[in-house]
């Protein structure tokens, strides 16, 4: 293990309480309450799903709101690594000393300029067409938000401990209604009726893959829209817009390589656990495959086909737009979404 390792988790663990401090309150209280839920799970060790005493939970809520109070305005901390120290945000400079210790460190600017950190285990390290991908396993700092995957330039990081978390909330959710469609046949695939802990892991290794399929369709739908994509998300567009261009982005990078490689491999479970997440601002964006059934058939070897490349075509084309008008058109789109759907 590197030297000083301790006095790396903290000052990590720091900035993620720094960044959780600044921004944590900014969630709906539904968001927020299910999101320190499962952050108190991760910091206890708790298995998913296993039963949560709530006075434990109450009280180490209020003593973390507490601690937030002390940092919110606070510096982030610079990081030690070794006999240096770096900028939070210097995530190439770390990562290039933590690899040979068997650690991956990341850092960026998410959704609605929310900063994330976290620093956990390497697991695997890969390139695929041009983009390197660090797949992380367990995790020794992080904040509450937790993202899944996250691409960074040429390098995308992806979170397995934090995907493991966001699947099992997926199925949890499901599994307090019990719906016909799509998640119930995803989940039925993966055997959650018999075994629902043996059945999250086999679930997991499907959609760790479908992660970095997602982000290489991100690597490449940035090579197609060039700089200015996101030299736009981060001018400071109202939340509605940005949301509206992160989904097109999405839909664009699915269109690219994760649908067409999910339906080549023929991995119907990731396929339908897809469908099954189409929801929001994406769902409103492509409501032709919202009501898709992969179940008819030959519908997924002929149907889905057809509409994935009409999406590849469809969403290059509503991004350039995007890109070719200024920002308060963007915002009066955000309002019109059936404007930019493909039906």
């Amino acid at each position: 293990m590197i030297p000083d390792f301790d006095r790396l988790v903290a000052a990590v663990q720091k900035n993620c309480h720094i960044a959780d401090a600044r921004h944590a309150r900014g969630m709906t209280l539904c968001t927020y309450l299910l999101a320190m839920r499962e952050f108190y799970r991760w910091e206890a060790g708790i298995a998913p799903g296993a039963p949560l005493e709530r006075a434990a939970v109450g009280a180490w809520l209020n003593a973390r709101e507490a601690l937030w109070e002390t940092l919110e305005g606070e510096d982030f901390a610079p990081l030690p690594v070794g006999d240096e120290e770096f900028a939070p945000f210097e995530v190439a400079a770390i990562n290039h000393l933590l690899a040979a210790h068997g650690l991956v460190y990341g850092a960026g600017v998410g959704r609605f300029g929310r900063p994330h950190f976290f620093l956990g285990e390497l697991e695997r390290h890969e390139v695929r067409d041009g983009l390197t991908v660090l797949v992380s396993g367990r995790e020794h700092a992080r904040d509450l938000g937790a993202l899944p995957a996250a691409l960074q330039g040429d390098t995308a990081f992806v979170r397995s401990e934090a995907l493991r978390q966001w699947l099992w909330e997926k199925a949890e959710a499901w599994m307090m209604k019990r719906s016909p469609g799509p998640m119930a046949e995803a989940l039925a695939a993966h055997g959650f009726e018999t075994d629902p802990h043996a059945a999250l892991e086999r679930m997991l290794a499907a959609e760790l893959e479908t992660a970095i399929l997602h982000e290489c369709g991100e690597h490449a739908a940035g090579r197609l829209l060039g700089a200015g994509w996101e030299e736009r998300l981060a001018c400071g567009s109202s939340r509605r817009a940005e949301i509206l261009m992160r989904a097109v982005r999405d839909h664009l990078a699915d269109s690219l390589v994760t649908l067409p490689t999910l339906l080549e491999r023929e991995a119907w479970p990731s396929l339908l656990f897809w469908l099954a997440n189409l929801d929001g601002m994406r769902r409103a964006l492509w409501p032709a495959l919202a009501g898709f059934e992969i179940a008819k058939v030959g519908a997924g070897k002929t149907a889905l086909p057809a509409m994935i490349r009409r999406g590849a075509e469809h969403f290059e084309h509503v991004a350039r737009r995007l890109l070719a008008v200024d920002d308060q058109a963007v915002e009066a789109l955000s309002h019109d979404v059936a404007a930019l759907a493909l039906g």
